[in-house]
């Protein structure tokens, strides 16, 4: 016979091991740097790409090398939200065009280097302009002003956006890989290497939005 505590004890036990079976964990009070990375980190790679992020891909391939998101995945994320936030920029250009670009000083000096591109290089500037510091954002509506063929440019956007977003994620995704190789094992300085990738990426950012500042 069993008394009352001992029949608790082996119910809790039974229920245990039945979360355990069907993936359900122990009850966490927080969130791990891997629950944050796996439940939020593709969406914040489309966002991110979307509004003009090189570090967020760089980050989600590095996170795809600690084995926390898939790297196909993050790759189809980033090429997702790069392409139609840039096909956005696009068609914004072409209604507002000119004049939006004359009320805003600190776009037409790149603007005027954007034009002067696209009459030597068009379709290779449509293809790269997401790894021209400083002209990604601008680049795509300037095109878009310029009444550049909406097909054409779908398609050159197209395979840029997929260019794009396979070498920024195979950077990041490769920059496990050195780590690892000089380091060893990456575990117990994963939240430095992290921090580190997030403030080089704040840095840019910051870098960015002042010279947009200074242009004005």
């Amino acid at each position: 016979m069993h008394g009352p505590d001992e029949k608790r004890r082996r119910t809790a036990l039974l229920f245990n091991k039945s979360n355990t079976r069907f993936g359900h964990g122990p009850r966490k009070d927080h969130m791990t740097l891997e629950d944050l990375i796996s439940t939020y980190g593709y969406a914040a790679i489309g966002i991110g790409s979307f509004l003009e992020g090189e570090t967020i891909v760089i980050l989600g391939g590095f996170s795809a090398h600690r084995g926390y998101l898939e790297l196909p995945w993050v790759i189809v994320c980033a090429f997702l939200g790069s392409f139609i936030g840039d096909q956005a920029y696009f068609y914004f250009g072409r209604i507002k065009g000119q004049a939006w670009i004359g009320r805003r000083p600190q776009w037409q000096a790149k603007s005027e280097k954007v034009f002067s591109l696209l009459n030597r290089h068009q379709d290779w500037l449509i293809i790269g302009f997401r790894f021209l510091y400083g002209l990604r954002t601008v680049t795509p509506f300037v095109m878009g002003a310029a009444r550049i063929s909406p097909s054409r440019f779908f398609l050159l956007n197209f395979l840029g956006a997929a260019i794009w977003a396979i070498v920024m994620g195979a950077m990041g995704y490769l920059f496990g890989n050195v780590l690892e190789a000089l380091i060893g094992d990456l575990k117990h300085y994963e939240l430095l290497l992290f921090g580190i990738l997030l403030g080089l990426g704040a840095l840019v950012w910051l870098g960015h939005f002042m010279t947009k500042r200074s242009g004005r």
